[in-house]
């Protein structure tokens, strides 16, 4: 392969990693600019989006890839029944881990999270099993240059690309709309402000809360879903991983800041294509965290993010 052609191929695979983080990193920014909570169990509910999308393959009796007009109706509603499960459970462990703990100090729902994310991983593991699982191909793979246009090409685009995409960027725009346009959306952005003063002008708080979990592990449903359908392989310590590199995606953007939390996810995915190309996979990670830690230092508020003043 050409140069050009090697970086064309490492920057469409970047795309698509970074895409799932994008959605990943949706979810801790949302949560943060609410309740100011590093949600660390975010990534493990990523990861059970994923258990559960096979699941419900499984239950719908689909093993192998559909077709027709399978395609068109199981599909989404496997979208949809995966984001609504991810959802509840998202919900659910903001009532039961995070809620009692709404007036503590910082640190204890930080914890709580941490702790949290072990549970999930170790009810993963008793679920599945340590060995990884094999997700069916149930999307079509077809080499679009090669099969479609009769190209050539040493740069492989496929169908699944265009799936990762033609997902993440619908539902980026629907999130947009959603915080922008809504009565809920402009809701959570009050709370976000101040949450006092939202709840003194009658927002329901709480409820605000709770609509901001459910869309967080919404979203966390559909990236494993995809993650699953794209690489065909699932592991139950697969979100710790992603969740670490979502989050470093959230603070490059700006945590709190949602189009800050897009931008950095294709930039980490991106950066982690490269580096596994012209550097070395062993050294990705390091890449990846040297520069949380390097924004960290010198832009602590992120790319797109703004300095806010403390909240006495």
């Amino acid at each position: 392969m050409e140069w050009w052609e090697v970086l064309l191929q490492q920057t469409i695979n970047g795309l698509t990693r970074g895409a799932v983080f994008a959605l990943i990193a949706l979810g801790y920014t949302m949560v943060y600019g609410i309740i100011e909570l590093i949600n660390f169990a975010h990534g493990d509910v990523f990861m059970l989006g994923l258990f559960i999308s096979l699941s419900w393959f499984t239950l719908l009796g689909v093993t192998k890839t559909l077709t027709g007009w399978q395609l068109v109706t199981i599909l989404p509603l496997v979208f949809l029944l995966t984001m609504l499960t991810t959802a509840v459970l998202n919900v659910a462990i903001d009532r039961v881990a995070y809620r009692p703990l709404r007036r503590s100090t910082r640190l204890a729902p930080l914890i709580t999270a941490i702790g949290v994310s072990f549970m999930l991983e170790n009810v993963a593991l008793l679920w599945k099993g340590p060995a990884p699982i094999a997700y069916p191909d149930v999307f079509p793979s077809v080499e679009i240059l090669r099969e479609w246009f009769g190209v050539d090409s040493a740069v492989f685009i496929t169908t699944k690309d265009l799936l990762v995409v033609g997902a993440t960027i619908p539902l980026m725009l629907a999130l947009h709309y959603f915080v922008t346009r809504t009565r809920w959306g402009k809701a959570m952005r009050a709370t976000a402000q101040d949450r006092e003063t939202a709840q003194a002008m009658g927002i329901n708080v709480e409820r605000t809360i709770l609509l901001t979990f459910f869309v967080g592990g919404a979203l966390a449903g559909a990236a494993g879903l995809i993650q699953g359908m794209y690489y065909n392989i699932g592991q139950w310590w697969m979100g710790y991983q992603a969740g670490l590199r979502a989050f470093t995606a959230a603070v490059l953007g700006g945590i709190g800041n949602m189009p800050g939390a897009a931008l950095g996810g294709l930039a980490i995915g991106f950066l982690s294509a490269w580096s596994d190309q012209y550097i070395s996979a062993r050294w990705t990670n390091a890449i990846v965290f040297s520069i949380l830690i390097l924004v960290l230092v010198f832009r602590p508020h992120g790319l797109l993010g703004e300095r806010t003043p403390e909240k006495v």
